[in-house]
């Protein structure tokens, strides 16, 4: 039996300990806020989408970063082992749009409440309202967690701290401290899946809302993201879940040499739409362009797209050139847009960045750098799409670590 002792309690915690504890090792989880899974809580918007229902292969495709180093985790404990054990523990599930699971309550509580029990059912010991302020090593191995009430000498440390995002729930970086505190080292932290500053004023736009719009970042020429769905405009530029995938992808680089654009009619192709374009025009020919085009878009966006394309708000349809049109299809399929920078961690849903997964064994979760310590879930350089892949991430991880005991 070995001396366990978790460090937070939330999804990779909870798991790490749930794992360890049925392995029959004692195990302590020590959590400083009032109560376990804050996190979870707000997930799904309340409602916790807390895995995604594909094969292994298809989750990985769904890593942006990390994919290989989770390998081995996702095929121990991919996303329908996690479905069978909630549903062993008594907690129903149900998929929807997407291969998204929630739990058929639709209330996000009920995961922590499933995972505490399950925790204390295998022998865990649960302690809120204390901190952990530091890891105490002797000749490379862990030998005792300090906290703000004392000292817990053990034979294994998970650091299971979550990393910065919504950092009123807890994640303020402990983990990392305690990473670099015995020698590990840090891939710079970034926020992801997160909205995106733009250059200009968008107010005039804000609150609109685009279902079926193709969102495409270029970076020298080249074609690094593009993809369809739903996008909103806001106060300082875009969010919505297209947004929040292209921030997983970009928000390593130099935001400076990224070039945006939006294609407002996916389903017309150029030549499509300069025909509905003509027809419009000569059905309202004597309308002011703001009116017709209204007909296309909501109309506080197209005045951003008339603007774009050169063309004043009340000219005649029929005044318009074919020059101007040709213009103004550019504008309609390739809008662009400049990012000035990301949202912060306090609107990210994950951190990207964190404990280099070089420095630790991907089957276990130990630390190669000192025997006993454990790094799981968003504490580690690993980050996913939005979808439930970040989640199931931080459940893989720490059944990897707590089972491996």
């Amino acid at each position: 039996m070995k001396e366990v002792i978790v460090i937070g309690g939330g999804a990779s915690g909870l798991m790490a300990a749930y794992a360890a504890g049925r392995k029959g090792h004692r195990v302590r989880l020590i959590e400083k806020n009032e109560k376990l899974g804050k996190k979870i809580y707000i997930t799904g918007k309340g409602r916790c989408n807390l895995t995604n229902d594909v094969l292994p292969d298809e989750f990985l495709q769904n890593v942006v970063r990390g994919e290989k180093f989770l390998t081995g985790a996702v095929y121990s404990f991919p996303p329908q082992s996690l479905m069978r054990l909630m549903e062993e523990l008594g907690l129903p599930l149900k998929v929807e749009r997407g291969n998204r699971v929630f739990p058929t309550s639709d209330r996000a509580s009920d995961v922590t409440k499933t995972l505490e029990r399950a925790c204390r059912a295998a022998g865990a010991e649960i302690r809120l309202n204390e901190t952990v302020t530091s890891l105490r090593t002797e000749n490379g191995a862990v030998v005792a967690v300090v906290t703000d009430r004392g000292e817990y000498p053990c034979d294994c440390a998970f650091v299971c701290t979550g990393g910065l995002s919504y950092p009123s729930t807890g994640s303020t970086g402990d983990g990392y401290r305690f990473a670099e505190s015995v020698g590990h080292s840090l891939v710079p932290t970034v926020p992801s899946l997160c909205g995106l500053n733009l250059r200009g004023d968008w107010r005039e736009a804000q609150g609109i809302s685009l279902k079926n719009a193709v969102l495409s970042a270029r970076r020298g020429g080249k074609v690094i993201f593009s993809q369809l769905g739903e996008l909103l405009f806001t106060h300082f530029g875009i969010s919505g879940p297209l947004v929040l995938s292209l921030s997983a992808k970009i928000n390593r680089l130099p935001l400076k040499e990224i070039a945006l654009e939006l294609d407002f009619k996916p389903a017309l192709d150029v030549g499509k739409l300069d025909a509905r374009l003509l027809r419009d025009f000569s059905e309202r020919k004597n309308e002011q362009m703001k009116n017709v085009a209204c007909g296309l878009l909501p109309a506080k966006l197209a005045r951003l797209v008339l603007t774009c394309a050169g063309i004043s708000a009340e000219k005649r349809a029929n005044a318009v050139t074919k020059e101007e049109r040709t213009r103004l299809v550019s504008a309609l399929k390739r809008f662009p847009m400049q990012p000035l920078s990301l949202r912060d961690f306090s609107e990210a849903v994950v951190t990207s960045g964190g404990v280099d997964t070089s420095q630790i064994n991907p089957k276990t979760m130990e630390s190669r750098l000192v025997s006993g310590l454990y790094f799981c879930g968003e504490v580690l350089d690993a980050d996913a799409y939005t979808g439930g892949f970040n989640l199931q991430i931080a459940f893989s991880t720490g059944f990897a670590a707590g089972n491996s005991l």
